[in-house]
């Protein structure tokens, strides 16, 4: 018995190699979801910078609640509900969003960092299966995680969790209700690469994928903490709700203890323990480690298969000096594909009946 809680012990402080905070997203600082309405261009205060959503009050899109966090992580006092109804719609865009960017000066686009976040979602507002949505992830699209039917897939939906490279599918899982999935993104800007690391509940992050070539852009105002969803014709639009927690992002060692670095303001541990209705439930999550090119894939190393598809359509909140791109020849890109963008390389020619609508300087779409 000694001799089991000292390996436990031992395992446990293997698990928790705290790195550098360059900024913290854990939501510890914010009263309540109004407070993000403090920030703005003029007054950059805050742990957030608040503009894509919709145009109804800020408690329609995001609300904070003890509830709402990873029990196990006891770094947090509250976690983040995060809301796409039939009023987000941001900026004029067909496309549903409700995102975060971290407010920061500090240099998280810079050598090799670390993105925290946990995510989790119930059966009630269960996100659709049947609309490809972006998640965690960055204005030019080089890595996120993604769910749902992926646009210009086969078939008409897909139950999986993605974990995605420059649109690429490298890690997949079903997506279960009340399973919190705790990642962290290894992103060596230096070295362009990223890698991922994944638990399920309370146990600490293990590497799923080692890292893999990038092209690492980013400004460091420009990781979008929420959800962008597709549209998608003939499916209505239904309210959704994802949970996140333990959102930082820390340079040196990794911490892959879920508690996270640090404790909750005055030192205090006790808000990990919440209602009941709010426990993760433990399961076994089977998952899938692969690279995907284009095509439909089957991989023999699970029970499931796996169906990858074109590369992924990406937005972004802003800019920068476009880059030129030559077309592959004889190409035309369908609806809702991208079609244009910095370091855009696919095809420029929407079909027949579509027009290459700009976004911004990282993507264009045919519509």
């Amino acid at each position: 018995m000694k001799s089991s809680l000292l390996s436990a012990l031992v395992a446990n402080a293997l698990s928790v190699s705290a790195g550098t905070i360059l900024w913290d997203g854990r939501f510890n600082d914010l009263s309540s979801s109004t407070d993000l309405n403090n920030w703005s261009w003029g007054n950059q205060v805050g742990p957030y910078q608040y503009y894509i959503h919709g145009s109804s009050p800020v408690t329609s899109y995001v609300n904070l609640s003890p509830d709402y966090k990873n029990p196990a992580d006891t770094g947090s006092v509250q976690g983040a509900k995060i809301t796409l109804d039939n009023t987000a719609y941001w900026n004029g865009q067909n496309m549903r969003r409700t995102e975060l960017i971290p407010q920061t000066t500090a240099a998280i686009n810079q050598g090799k960092v670390y993105y925290h976040f946990s995510l989790m979602r119930k059966d009630t507002n269960a996100p659709a299966t049947t609309r490809e949505h972006q998640i965690a992830f960055f204005e030019s699209h080089f890595t996120e995680l993604k769910s749902g039917w992926l646009s210009g897939a086969p078939g008409i939906s897909d139950t999986k969790l993605r974990w995605c490279v420059s649109g690429n599918t490298q890690w997949s899982t079903e997506w279960e209700a009340n399973v919190w999935h705790n990642v962290a993104y290894e992103i060596d800007f230096s070295a362009n690469t990223v890698g991922f690391w994944h638990s399920t509940g309370s146990d600490p992050l293990t590497q799923k994928v080692a890292p893999v070539g990038a092209s690492t852009s980013s400004n460091g105002a420009d990781w979008h903490v929420g959800v962008l969803e597709l549209p998608r014709s003939g499916y209505p639009d239904t309210d959704e709700d994802y949970y996140w927690s333990g959102v930082y992002i820390e340079s040196g060692s990794l911490t892959t203890s879920v508690a996270g670095p640090g404790s909750p303001p005055g030192g205090s541990s006790s808000s990990s323990v919440v209602p009941s209705s709010t426990s993760s439930t433990t399961k076994t999550v089977s998952s899938t480690t692969l690279s995907t090119s284009t095509t439909k894939t089957s991989t023999s190393t699970t029970t499931t298969s796996t169906t990858t598809t074109s590369k992924a359509q990406s937005t972004s909140t802003t800019s920068s000096a476009p880059a030129t791109s030559t077309q592959p020849s004889g190409c035309t890109a369908s609806q809702w594909s991208q079609c244009d963008g910095i370091n855009y390389t696919g095809c420029k020619t929407c079909a027949s009946g579509l027009t290459c609508k700009y976004l911004n300087d990282w993507y264009s779409q045919c519509l």
